[in-house]
């Protein structure tokens, strides 16, 4: 394992009263083996399918690469379709592993298509797309498990019928391959019908769960990232994860002082890395948990509307817009923190005279600047009082990208055992769905059409 994990501005002995004991983790040794157990013993089964997706064989890894290099020596650009982990697993990887400003260089440094990852359907954005793309050398992924989603449906049927005005019905079929659950849902009858090339999703994968999955490393394998170093760092992870001792566990020891954090009130989680590379990650993270682990009732059926919410902040930017929150107003929060000891590039800040100003920046670097920022954060937020943690990563590349999206993996899958919730399903979000298929119109919705029309708003409480 890469990462590292310092959890000392989470104890009472660095923070004051806010902090958590060392003796309230010793004395959970059997909520610790119970969280842990139902994690680890599902591994694998039903929805933890993703924990098995680090194990993928060197012979599909291959294959993958192939396509991927089919795809990238044609097309000059490249859409994913998708909106949830469709579009968050490729956009978070992609923008920590590819240059910060990949589609702006020239085609004989890049060496991969531009990318666009389409996970929203505002109708300026679409034609935007349109704008900015040559139709014609442009392929398209077209992602969703269920195969039923109405936003990435709707989006396809738009680009797949500009595609076949621009290039003809046979050769608009080769732009276009599908990543959805094999032998379900209606994407996957199309792509059959049509002939478009299918890469399936592990029926116990959800989206948010899936960026290991041929969801992400299909993209990936397209952008010519390093898939393999990327699961290699993943299944490093996992070995970490399935240590019983939470003082070894990075996973199970931070889940579980979340969870002593949201009983005692600490409801905002914060997700601060200090790269850009990392700024998506913040998104990543952000889905995951609050999706997993925002439930109205716990698997005994009692209500508790248990969470934690997410908020994103990037390093220094928003020391200079956020930190004051988090420094002085409640104590409502844990922030985590994201630390690159040794980044991609080096840039020096110039000790000449030519500009009489910062005198105290000089013969320094940005590199050296952006981390004493960071270790000011968390000196400023310990000093006051505030639950903090860091993850440092000794240099972002595939496979420290792999460790830190297992990392999340696990430790929202840990947070949701404590809180003793199903970690992995999502009613909220599927009362959404049901609403938006009825005012569409779609058949079988009828009665939620009706429901959707019998609420009635007071005028009173309506400013025009």
């Amino acid at each position: 394992m890469k990462l590292r994990f310092d959890y000392n501005n989470m104890m009472d002995s660095a923070i004051g009263s806010h902090g958590i004991k060392a003796s309230a983790i010793d004395k959970a040794q059997k909520a610790h083996a119970a969280a842990f157990a139902d994690v680890i013993e599902n591994s694998g089964k039903g929805w933890q399918e993703w924990t098995e997706s680090p194990l993928l064989d060197k012979t599909a890894v291959d294959e993958l690469n192939a396509f991927g290099k089919s795809i990238r020596d044609k097309a000059t650009s490249f859409v994913v379709l998708g909106i949830g982990g469709s579009a968050l697993g490729p956009i978070c990887v992609c923008n920590a592993l590819l240059h910060l400003h990949h589609n702006e260089l020239p085609k004989t440094v890049r060496k991969s298509p531009k990318l666009y990852v389409e996970d929203n359907i505002d109708p300026e954005r679409m034609a935007a797309l349109l704008d900015v793309i040559d139709i014609k050398t442009t392929y398209f992924n077209v992602i969703t498990k269920s195969g039923e989603t109405s936003e990435t449906l709707s989006q396809f049927i738009i680009l797949y019928n500009a595609l076949k005005k621009a290039v003809g019905d046979a050769a608009a079929k080769e732009h276009i391959f599908v990543t959805t659950t094999d032998g379900k849902g209606s994407l996957y009858e199309v792509a059959v019908k049509e002939g478009f090339k299918i890469f399936g999703i592990p029926s116990g994968v959800g989206g948010r769960f899936s960026v290991l999955s041929n969801v992400g490393l299909v993209p990936f394998a397209v952008m010519g990232l390093d898939i393999e170093s990327l699961l290699y760092g993943a299944k490093t992870m996992r070995e970490a994860c399935e240590r019983p001792d939470i003082r070894s566990n990075p996973a199970l020891m931070t889940a579980f002082l979340q969870y002593l954090s949201m009983k005692s009130g600490k409801n905002i989680s914060v997700m601060m890395p200090y790269a850009d590379g990392l700024k998506y990650m913040s998104d990543f993270y952000c889905q995951i948990w609050a999706e997993s682990l925002g439930k109205a009732v716990n698997k005994a059926g009692k209500t508790v509307n248990v969470g934690q919410t997410p908020a994103k902040s990037l390093g220094v930017t928003d020391q200079h817009s956020q930190v004051q929150l988090y420094t002085e107003g409640p104590f409502d929060k844990v922030i985590t923190i994201i630390g690159v000891d040794s980044f991609g590039d080096s840039v020096d800040i110039p000790a000449d005279e030519s500009a009489e100003v910062g005198e105290f920046l000089k013969g320094h670097t940005l590199n050296e600047l952006i981390n004493a920022e960071r270790k000011a954060t968390e000196f400023a937020l310990k000093k006051a009082g505030r639950s903090n943690f860091t993850i440092t990563m000794p240099e972002v590349n595939a496979e420290t990208v792999g460790e830190l999206l297992m990392y999340f993996m696990y430790e929202t899958a840990f947070a949701g055992a404590y809180l003793g919730i199903d970690t992995f399903n999502q009613p909220g979000v599927e009362e959404g769905k049901k609403a938006t298929f009825a005012m569409i119109g779609r058949a079988g919705y009828e009665s939620k059409l009706k429901e959707l029309e019998s609420v009635k708003k007071d005028e009173k409480f309506i400013i025009k």
